[in-house]
């Protein structure tokens, strides 16, 4: 089993490099801060004696360096300068190599070098864990200098500590190197054989620990397993020798006593073994997750499927029980959905480096400052945004934020801010990435995109159309390409992620003020609300999110516009798309027609259809290769009565309307809404 729990060491030391990483660049910024020090020091200690007990013997013995000049800094012996983290964050690099076992002579090569480029830095000599027997594996901690004190320690070991791969003596052994220690270790926990489990732990221990090292010292040596133990540790407040009688201690590498009758348990002893297993969150397997949400997803259909059937009959108990199913259907939907959900924080603060290290590159003074660091969005969305916002960033920090020198002159703080935010809006979350930089040259860009023939030299583009040229292929206005960028890659990898998203790019952007680039995307790639409506036989799914209301639309009502495809709803104008005529459907106009109105990026747009059916809980599917650059459509759906309805976005079709009438002047089909934006109807 040692391989499960060396894979559970990997996936739980990533994160504690995320926050080490984390502790490092906030430290950067606030160099005398000792709760920043303490956290690197901590999570460096945690790495090195995990490491160390899964049999990463090189991982835990270049942490092991790394850690003693983080114990310099946190004693006042050794100061913390931007070279000490750089070389830190070097460091963590090679961490995160020797983690994954990657590397062979070249990792052991960097390591070396990384290791004296330390030793220079500190003056001190390297170090190395001592290797100890296969039972254990011993790093040595240098004992501290001072005045000695008593301390008592209680350490109950919740039942699961030796099946999760920790030995209890490496502790031991570790805080023998604090000071002098004596243990006491209480097997009146222990049952007879016939009840045991080898796999348990149902030992505790109580020691007195002699030594000048403060308490922050010795809780650090239990910092791995404090989440999964009773640990107190205690000022002695009375002759240590009288812990207990010297026949009772019992040495830590073979505790061993008497079994207890059976029942006679210590009160701590019931309530640390008998009580059932308390942990908040257990670590669950992304595929398995994402097998739960399709599994949830075909139950939605068939639930969907059960309504119609119960429908068409005239059994009330068999609607009963199909309203109980779609209620039950409900709520585990939106149960599985949550789990998927995940803040961006971790996403959003993994760029913190990234930023660090290209202002450093680019001599360039930038502060990142994060937003909405709490968003939730769903993990299938969060793994995929990762690339487009480095692209947006990098370029950001290349091309938008000037030099020092260059912001002294125009009258601006030489430190540039880069925003990172994050924010709901319905069923979609709006994620910007803002700089206070120079802003994007229109000019340039028009000039540029006329030299590549992307546009004709007398084309009437608005400000917001210029901008998102950038987007396309192979696009850039750097007049010499960087390692940072220049390739006119950046932009267009960006473009199509979001796309895959199911997203929209929006560009803002100011001469001298700076660039803003919103991203919106869907909260979740699985299941929406949306509204299900007809024209003729054909069905389709507007999402529920972006729908404000229905208003139905009569022959008189067309008549009184004269015939352009335009509503008054309470005052103000509403221009609308007849889906019929869009999707050229040859099927009678019914008499009474209904117009939905919904927000999109070009305000308020209605879709005329025959009937609105009703709420649908939609399962989303995709529709292949052959269909990938049909836009208006996000996906299908099956229905209860096993037709195929698509699933329309809003958003796009509006664009592609907007962009059909700009590109054919002569169509006589127009109108405009109360932004000034004309619309294909």
């Amino acid at each position: 089993m040692i391989d499960q729990y060396k894979q559970a060491f990997q996936e739980e030391a990533r994160e504690v490099l995320v926050e080490l990483e984390s502790a490092l660049l906030a430290l950067n910024e606030n160099r005398g801060d000792k709760e920043l020090v303490g956290r690197a020091f901590r999570a460096l200690h945690t790495i090195k004696g995990s490491g160390a007990m899964f049999g990463f013997d090189e991982l835990a013995a270049f942490t092991h360096n790394l850690e003693n000049a983080f114990d310099e800094v946190r004693n006042g012996r050794l100061e913390t300068t931007a070279e000490l983290i750089n070389l830190s964050l070097t460091a963590l690099d090679q961490i995160k190599a020797l983690l994954e076992e990657s590397g062979g002579q070249a990792a052991s090569a960097t390591s070396a070098e990384i290791l004296t480029r330390l030793r220079e830095l500190t003056g001190k000599a390297e170090t190395h864990p001592v290797k100890a027997p296969p039972a254990a594996i011993a790093v040595p901690v240098a004992a501290p200098q001072g005045a000695a004190n008593d301390w008592r320690i209680r350490f109950v070991p919740g039942p699961d500590l030796l099946r999760g791969g920790t030995n209890p003596l490496l502790l031991f052994r570790e805080l023998k190197q604090l000071g002098k220690l004596r243990n006491i270790a209480t097997t009146a926990t222990i049952p007879t054989l016939e009840e045991m489990n080898p796999q348990l732990c149902y030992i505790s221990w109580d020691m007195v620990l002699t030594t000048p090292a403060a308490r922050e010292a010795i809780a650090d040596v239990f910092i791995f397993v404090a989440d999964s133990c009773e640990l107190t540790i205690e000022p002695a407040t009375e002759n240590a020798s009288s812990v207990a009688p010297a026949s009772s201690v019992v040495p830590t590498s073979e505790a061993a006593a008497p079994a207890p009758q059976k029942g006679k348990y210590p009160s701590y002893g019931r309530r640390a073994y008998d009580s059932p297993d308390t942990a908040s969150s257990i670590r669950v397997p992304a595929a398995k997750l994402d097998q739960l949400v399709n599994l949830v997803g075909e139950l939605v259909t068939v639930q969907a499927r059960l309504g119609v059937v119960a429908n068409r009959g005239d059994d009330p108990d068999m609607v009963t029980i199909s309203e109980e199913v779609e209620r039950l259907t409900s709520a585990l939907r939106e149960n599985s959905m949550s789990i998927r959900m995940l803040p961006i924080r971790a996403t959003f603060e993994r760029f913190r480096r990234l930023v660090h290290d290209l202002a450093r590159d680019l001599r360039k003074e930038v502060e990142l400052s994060i937003e909405g660091a709490d968003t939730e969005l769903d993990k299938t969305v969060i793994d995929q945004l990762s690339d487009p916002l480095m692209h947006l960033i990098r370029n950001s920090m290349d091309h938008g934020i000037e030099s020092p020198q260059e912001r002294l002159a125009a009258g601006k703080r030489p430190c540039a801010t880069l925003h990172l935010s994050a924010r709901h809006s319905g069923a979609s979350v709006l994620i910007s990435v803002a700089d206070d930089g120079a802003g994007i040259n229109a000019k340039a860009v028009r000039e540029r995109a006329v030299e590549k023939g992307m546009i004709a030299p007398d084309a009437q583009l608005t400000e917001p159309e210029i901008f998102s040229l950038i987007l396309a292929p192979g696009f850039s206005t750097a007049k010499q390409v960087t390692d940072v960028s220049g390739r006119g890659v950046g932009m267009d990898v960006v473009r199509r992620s979001v796309e895959a998203l199911r997203g929209t790019i929006d560009i803002a952007s100011k001469p001298s003020s700076g660039t803003s680039v919103t991203l919106r995307l869907p909260l979740t790639l699985a299941i929406i609300d949306g509204l299900l409506v007809r024209i003729g036989s054909a069905y389709f799914v507007l999402p529920l999110a972006t729908t404000l209301e229905c208003i139905e639309l009569t022959r008189e009502d067309v008549e009184k516009t004269n015939g352009k495809h335009v509503a008054y709803v309470r005052g103000e104008i509403i221009p609308y798309i007849r889906l019929r005529e869009y999707f050229q459907l040859r099927t009678e106009r019914p008499e009474r027609e209904q117009i939905m109105v919904a927000e999109t990026e070009q305000g308020r747009y209605g879709f005329v259809v025959d009937q609105v059916l009703g709420d649908h809980q939609t399962v989303i599917k995709n529709l292949g290769r052959f269909y990938r650059h049909i836009q208006i459509v996000s996906g299908a759906t099956i229905l209860g009565n096993g037709s195929v309805a698509l699933i329309l976005d809003p958003h796009r079709l509006v664009q592609e309307a907007i962009r059909t009438i700009s590109a054919d002047p002569r169509a006589d089909l127009r109108a405009q809404n109360p932004h000034g934006r004309r619309v294909a109807v």
